[in-house]
């Protein structure tokens, strides 16, 4: 048995800091509702020079108290802020959403917000916002103006259960038109964002009345416009379908697209749509005017077989086309590879790594995905998990270690110093989104290439996936969570930092390190059953199925999978997880170790990351990255969506004995002393290299494996460098892989020479 080395997860509870804020600033949110009055606001302009105060005074001129207020409005082109007092704000692009502090929730009868009256620092023109708000009603009192009804509805296309409808837009009122609803017997039919809908599901042969209606950015609605008559078409009119379309072929591909085209089929009539089918099941309807589809939300390096057909307005539909069959491509492209590092959220503790190294070091550079680890499941909710400052504990048999813990501070409370910044200009400790988070930001603004996922589980969070796992219900509740606060940014509220919306752009996607499902061999404590396997299929479906969902650029979604036989077999079905991920991470380390517990492999050295079989290997199970690879391509898996793990880091044993092999799998008395005190055999590349007296470095040219030396009775430490990644990278291009994974980036030397001579190994 071998154990994935994250298990040491680091001392985040001794180590966070706090946020301390003065007392007339804190933005905490009233919990009490509004009560009956109405408020007004107002706004004026201090200008200081270099920058002015944007001040919002509201007025209470009801004869009743009013408690609690949320105030909205947009900033003007080229203004921007960077301070908000006396309210928690949520700036999202020029949209600013307030909402009163604790201490200034309540406006008086006849009263005003003074001297706690909500103001902003501007930058820019010193210009009014715009399209203000106060609890609702407009600022200045008036009642809102609602768009005017929008055109009278054409009808563009009648088949037999669909009508087609476009008309002219509304005139915006007091604030722009966000959508129309198409309305008929009173009823809401269609929505739409645009000035046309297909309404579908309908009656053959049948008469329907509709009309329109505009809805603003505010919730107003437009009049109804005048109605049109629309008739379903009566099948029996026409009993002849079309011609099959001809010529279908694919005109271009990426990782998650394949663009088709074909030739117009004909009919008696006249084709009303065509209708595109992926692997026999529908996939797209285009408009009888087109003869081009795109079909998104494919997994790369996958076959699919893509069929057309044509369909009239009767509903009849042709014959197939003929078949064409496509392959994706792979995400990083024909003779190209991907680098994948992991960025630990505790590194910005004893390490001193931040997000900031990785940009110093040349790495952001030569990476193309980083995944941010770990984040945790809610114990109770069995829903991801945000908001909290929670520690583990130092036991690392307590079944309950890192049940509940997580660091908040770390991700997005904690204000980042100019020197720990990636450009060099600190937090103000006001922002929504400070930390980890919005460093990742920066780190992408100035590394465009970059996707960065969040990584969830791990050794120490992994208790719970298998109960979230368990039910279609509790897979779809637990999946919902983790879009709305990873993808969508809901960031919790904690330390004045987060609110909704306030993570979104960090993550790219979403990485899985459930470790491990179906098998009794993850942390002590973690729940695990024979049903994983199949859960974990269906809760992988039900990731793609809604990341894909969130629109815009395709999601990623990864996983770290073992190179044990024994855990795949348990947990992981190779012939369908592939139809879902992107791409999987095989471990290609912690082959052997021992850590501060001694309850692994205390007696006996071991590589931790060999190629291929060592033939003088004394263990009963041989593991090799070689062996873990067969694995999965003798399952079937595409190589290109395949990478393998390397470490940045070495395992160590004590008291080694040389045996006439320089410590090479021989006798040991337990771990050596480790990086941090409660990692024990376990140290960073860099601080191994700094921190091991005397050692001296060897290469196993038969199994590709580095290890170090003290002598008889010393150390020995096994690990990767120059050498072996040139001997592995080599290898695996011969073998088509997709890339390497690196587990984890804080250990490499300050200047990346492990993930130069990776990102030269893979050219």
């Amino acid at each position: 048995m071998f154990r994935h080395h994250r298990r040491f997860r680091g001392r985040a509870a001794a180590l966070l800091t706090a946020l301390l804020l003065p007392l007339a600033l804190l933005t905490g949110l009233s919990s009490s509702a509004q009560a009956a009055g109405k408020l007004t606001a107002t706004f004026s302009i201090q200008d200081n020079g270099s920058w002015w105060k944007g001040t919002y005074t509201l007025h209470n001129s009801g004869s009743t108290d009013v408690t609690g207020w949320q105030l909205e409005f947009d900033l003007p082109p080229g203004t921007t802020t960077n301070g908000h007092y006396y309210g928690d704000a949520t700036v999202t692009g020029n949209h600013v959403s307030v909402k009163n502090a604790h201490y200034n929730g309540t406006v008086r009868a006849g009263g005003t917000s003074d001297p706690f009256s909500y103001w902003f620092i501007g930058n820019g023109p010193a210009k009014a916002p715009t399209t203000c708000t106060i609890n609702g009603d407009k600022c200045d009192g008036t009642p809102d103006v609602p768009p005017s009804a929008p055109g009278t509805p054409k009808v563009t296309t009648a088949t037999a259960r669909s009508i087609s409808l476009n008309w002219t837009a509304a005139t915006a009122g007091d604030y722009p038109v966000k959508s129309y609803e198409v309305v008929s017997d009173g009823a809401t039919v269609a929505t739409t964002d645009t000035t046309s809908a297909t309404i579908t599901g309908l009656t053959p042969a049948t008469t329907y009345q509709y009309a329109v209606r505009a809805k603003d950015t505010r919730g107003n609605l437009s009049p109804l416009s005048a109605p049109v008559s629309a008739t379903t078409v009566d099948p029996a009119t026409d009993p002849t379908p079309p011609t099959a379309p001809g010529g279908l072929r694919s005109t271009a591909k990426t990782a998650s697209t394949v663009s088709l085209a074909w030739e117009k089929s004909t009919d008696n009539v006249g084709v009303a749509a065509y209708d595109v089918y992926r692997d026999g099941a529908l996939a797209r309807t285009v408009a009888a005017d087109t003869t081009t589809a795109v079909i998104s939300g494919l997994s790369p390096v996958t076959e699919y077989t893509f069929t057309v057909k044509a369909r009239d307005a009767a509903e009849n539909s042709s014959p197939a086309s003929g078949a064409v069959k496509v392959t994706t491509d792979d995400l990083a492209g024909s003779g190209k590879h991907l680098n994948v590092g992991y960025f630990v959220q505790w590194g910005i503790y004893g390490r001193q790594y931040f997000v900031k190294n990785l940009d110093t070091s040349g790495a952001a550079a030569k990476l193309d995905v980083i995944n941010y680890a770990f984040e945790n499941l809610d114990p109770k909710n069995l829903t991801c998990m945000a908001g909290v400052t929670k520690g583990t504990t130092s036991d690392p048999q307590d079944p309950d270690q890192g049940t509940g813990a997580g660091d908040a501070d770390a991700d997005y409370a904690r204000p980042m110093s100019a020197a720990q910044s990636v450009d060099g200009v600190a937090d103000d400790g006001w922002g929504k989104l400070r930390g980890n988070f919005n460093q990742i930001k920066k780190l992408k603004a100035k590394h465009p290439h970059l996707k960065v996922l969040v990584s969830l589980g791990g050794w120490t969070f992994s208790k719970f996936f298998s109960d979230a796992a368990a039910t279609p219900e509790s897979r779809e509740k637990l999946v919902k969570s983790c879009i709305d606060v990873w993808i969508k940014g809901d960031l919790p509220a904690y330390n004045g930092a987060g609110g909704p919306g306030t993570g979104a752009g960090v993550f790219d996607g979403i990485d899985l390190d459930w470790e491990w499902p179906g098998s009794p061999d993850g942390h002590p404590g973690n729940h695990y059953s024979a049903k994983d396997k199949d859960n974990l299929t269906a809760l992988l479906a039900e990731f793609r199925k809604q990341l894909d969902a969130t629109g815009g650029e395709r999601k990623l979604l990864t996983a770290f999978t073992p190179a044990d036989p024994v855990k795949v077999e348990q947990g992981w079905d190779l012939s369908k997880i592939f139809d879902y991920l992107d791409f999987a991470n095989i471990q290609g380390y912690d082959f052997h170790g021992s850590g501060s517990d001694n309850s692994w492999e205390p007696n006996r050295t071991g590589h931790q990351g060999n190629l291929y079989t060592d033939t003088d290997d004394p263990y009963p199970t041989h593991f090799s990255i070689e062996s873990a690879l067969k694995i999965y391509t003798d399952a079937g898996v595409n190589p290109r969506k395949l990478t393998i793990g390397f470490p940045f880091y070495g395992r160590g044993w004590q008291g080694v004995a040389d045996g006439g092999k320089k410590g090479e799998w021989q006798s040991a008395n337990g771990a050596a002393p480790g990086q941090f005190a409660e990692e024990a055999g376990i140290r960073g590349y860099q601080n191994m290299l700094a921190s091991v007296p005397n050692m001296t470095v060897y290469h196993d040219e038969q199994s590709i494996s580095t290890y170090g030396y003290t002598g008889p009775g010393g150390q020995w430490w096994s690990f990767d460098d120059a050498w072996s990644i040139q001997k592995k990278t080599a290898w695996m291009k011969s073998k088509n892989l997709l890339g390497a994974m690196i587990w984890e980036m804080s250990g490499d030397t300050p200047n990346g020479s492990l993930m130069s001579a990776i990102d030269k190994g893979l050219e």
